[in-house]
Parts: structure tokens; C-alpha cells; sequence
């Protein structure tokens, strides 16, 4: 399944290669696709590869091969698109914005139910799933503020932290967190990920809790926190 953003890079790479002979440079996706920075356009080709729709020719400049497009059932998009292009089911990974009644209710057994407001990557970095009509119960004691919501776990980046793929994370709604805290960390305003937060100097890493994967460093503008993990709940 893709999201709109790989769609459409997919879809220009293509659209380039019959034009022209040749692949877009990675500056012309970035601007084709309004991305801030080069690196939202690598971990898209990279998602492409993985999903066997891309294939990149190593050691040739701007070697890209388009291996088979979408059909509609593995693009996350349907009828319902909004005005600005970008599919109803599909964000950009901005959590930051405070819903007008971010607990739905208090349900019984002194529980409270929760907005699930879709996936976030434990593992590479991608555009987050919503599916905002879905709440999770959460036992009230784990909810020291009101401003909190849910995500689902994608990934196995963070495994040696107890935070498997499929668990539920409970994020209270932040812009700022310390040093070691994990959170939810919006890259190049288009992608999410959960991560361990470091600072130094100006410099802000992204640490996974895997050895399998490597800890990213970024531009104190390229990362913004979209709130710090509090809770899990695990089903077995």
C-alpha cells in the first residue's frame, strides 16, 4: 500500500522517464513534491524499493527504474480526497494541532476513551495513517493530562525499549521534551516517527532502540516534537 506522497513520486519518475530518457534529478522531486529538503525524497525512493515499485541503478547518475505502478487497491486514497490534493486516510504526520475535545468521554471501569488517530513508524520514517472514527480504551490512571491521544505501533525500530510492532502508544501532546525522552518526532513537516530524543548543540538525533538500525542526525529546523510517549497497551 502506498501513500499519496509515494504515488506521486512514482508517478512523476515515470511520467519524467517516457519524456525525457532520464530520471528527475532528486532536487527537481523535491520541488515537484514541495518538500523542504533532499532527504524526504531519499526515504521515499527508499520506500518505493522496499515496496517493489522502484529500483534504483547504482553507480549511474539519476538511474531510476520504474518497475510497476499502482492500481487502486494499493494506493491509500479513495473518494473522499480533501481540497488540497491529500487523501482523506492520509497525513502528514502532524499530530501537533489540539483537537477542540481531545478525550472523547469517560467509558466504565474507570476507563477513558481515547482518539486513535492512526499509525506512526517504529522503523523508517513514513507518512502516518489516519483513521480518526476509531478510540481505544485506556485505564484512566494512565492520564496525568488531558491533552493526550493514541498510535498505533508500525515497526520494530524500538524494540529494545518494550515497544513492539502493534502496540498502542499513549502520547501526551507536546512541543518540547527532554533530552532521552521518546516522542513523536515530525521530520521536514511531512513525516512521522517514534524515536529517543538527543540534543547537542545544534544537532537533533533520532535513536532507535534496535541495533539493526541507525540513529539519524538532523537540523534543529528539520525535527519538531509532536508529543512524548507516557503509556502502552499491548494486546496478546
Amino acid at each position: 500500500m502506498l501513500t499519496r506522497k509515494q504515488q506521486q513520486l512514482l508517478l512523476y519518475v515515470n511520467g519524467h522517464l517516457k519524456q525525457n530518457g532520464v530520471a528527475p534529478s532528486f532536487e527537481e522531486m523535491k520541488e515537484y513534491l514541495g518538500l523542504r529538503s533532499k532527504s524526504g525524497v531519499h526515504r521515499l525512493i527508499k520506500a518505493l524499493e522496499e515496496r517493489g515499485f522502484l529500483r534504483r541503478l547504482h553507480h549511474r547518475a539519476r538511474a531510476l527504474e520504474v518497475i510497476k505502478l499502482p492500481n487502486e487497491s494499493s494506493v491509500t486514497r479513495d473518494q473522499h480526497d480533501l481540497p488540497d490534493g491529500t487523501a482523506k486516510n492520509v497525513v502528514r504526520g502532524d499530530f501537533s494541532i489540539h483537537c477542540a475535545d481531545p478525550i472523547s468521554g469517560v467509558s466504565g471501569n474507570n476507563s477513558i476513551n481515547l482518539p486513535l488517530l492512526g499509525r506512526i513508524a517504529a522503523g523508517t520514517p513514513n507518512e502516518a495513517l489516519q483513521d480518526p472514527s476509531r478510540f481505544v480504551d485506556v485505564p484512566s490512571s494512565m492520564i496525568n493530562k488531558h491533552d493526550c491521544y493514541a498510535l498505533e505501533i508500525a515497526g520494530d525500530s524500538m524494540t529494545d525499549a518494550g515497544i513492539l510492532d502493534g502496540d498502542i502508544a499513549i502520547i501526551e501532546r507536546v512541543s518540547a521534551a527532554e533530552n532521552g525522552e521518546i516522542v513523536v518526532a515530525l521530520i521536514d513537516d511531512n513525516e512521522a516517527t517514534l524515536k529517543r530524543l538527543r540534543k547537542k548543540g545544534a544537532s537533533v538525533a533520532l535513536e532507535p532502540a534496535n541495533p539493526e538500525y541507525e540513529t539519524r542526525i538532523f537540523g534543529p529546523d528539520q525535527v519538531k516534537v509532536q508529543g512524548r510517549l507516557i503509556g502502552l497497551i499491548r494486546n496478546y
